[in-house]
């Protein structure tokens, strides 16, 4: 068996696959399926200031090769988090990245100094969230807005900041800079894209709030792109999610230029997706001769 360890900002992962944030829950299910030892890491639910009941229904919709989904950041605020799910989550041998979100660069500063009080190994800090002071804009849809809240996260926490990037810009590349010169440790990516689809026979959007994020393996080529361009850009490491669904993909990605990879979509087709895409890499390095899963990272020979 190869090795599958990966280091990422200091933090040891036993492999590079990780459950990304949204659709894992805090693993209490999927418990029942296989040890959460088993994985590289778990990607909490995006967890804002206070409790969040989520969109109305219908909010998640299956698409061709993918899915939308408009949840809506449903969680039980920081408070909770902190007192009922994260014990558990770390007693499971697994690297814990706490997601988290807010609707200000105030309410995100605020629940990084929370976690900086806690045992969480990592924080992944999403910037796809409507910045409610810029009327609506995601933090992460301009450099300047990026770093702005990068910047102020980062002087709240000396846990390892993980900053999720969004897909929905002009070049993800200058984003990943920006908050990598603004202190981020370690860039992910990428986050949904932006989608929409009608019912013809009501007239009516497929979702409740009319536009979600699309995810799945139809954008998986896009994916590959956005990591190799911002692996290329960046000299902080990349974890690379989108459309991974099989061993095969996450190799792919990681030649991109990823030093771990997130699976999302596939999860919700088999729930046993993560550890059968660690098998599928070390059943790929095994085949190569390849000794470490990290003589695989940005290999790819661009022509």
């Amino acid at each position: 068996m190869a090795d599958l360890s990966v280091n990422i900002c200091g933090v040891d992962f036993k492999n590079p696959v990780i459950p990304a944030s949204g659709v894992f829950g805090y693993g209490r299910e999927y418990e029942e399926l296989f040890p959460l030892s088993a994985l590289g890491g778990i990607a909490t639910k995006g967890t804002t200031i206070t409790k969040r009941n989520g969109n109305p229904a219908p909010r998640i919709a299956e698409t061709p090769s993918g899915m939308l989904n408009s949840v809506g950041l449903q969680n039980p605020g920081i408070d909770k988090f902190i007192s009922e799910e994260l014990p558990n989550l770390m007693t499971k041998d697994t690297v814990i990245l706490a997601n988290i979100a807010g609707s200000t660069a105030e309410e995100c500063v605020e629940i990084a100094k929370k976690l900086d009080e806690t045992d969480v190994h990592m924080i992944e800090l999403n910037i796809s969230c409507p910045n409610v002071k810029q009327g609506g804009m995601a933090f992460g849809a301009t450099c300047e807005g990026a770093a702005s809240v990068t910047r102020q996260v980062r002087k709240a926490t000396k846990k390892p900041l993980i900053v999720k990037l969004s897909p929905n810009v002009t070049s993800i590349s200058d984003i990943a800079k920006s908050v990598e010169a603004e202190g981020a440790d370690a860039v992910s990516l990428i986050n949904t894209l932006l989608g929409m689809r009608i019912d013809i026979n009501t007239r009516r959007p497929v979702l409740r709030n009319n536009m979600g994020g699309m995810s799945g393996p139809a954008v998986f080529p896009v994916a590959v792109r956005m990591v190799w361009q911002t692996a290329n850009a960046v000299k902080i490491p990349v974890i690379g999610m989108g459309g991974i669904a099989t061993g095969e993909d996450a190799v792919e990605m990681m030649m991109a230029g990823a030093s771990a990879v997130q699976v999302g979509a596939a999860i919700f087709t088999d729930p046993f997706a993560p550890v059968k895409i660690i098998d599928g890499i070390n059943q790929y390095l095994d085949s190569h001769n390849i000794a470490s899963v990290k003589d695989i990272i940005g290999t790819v020979e661009p022509w």
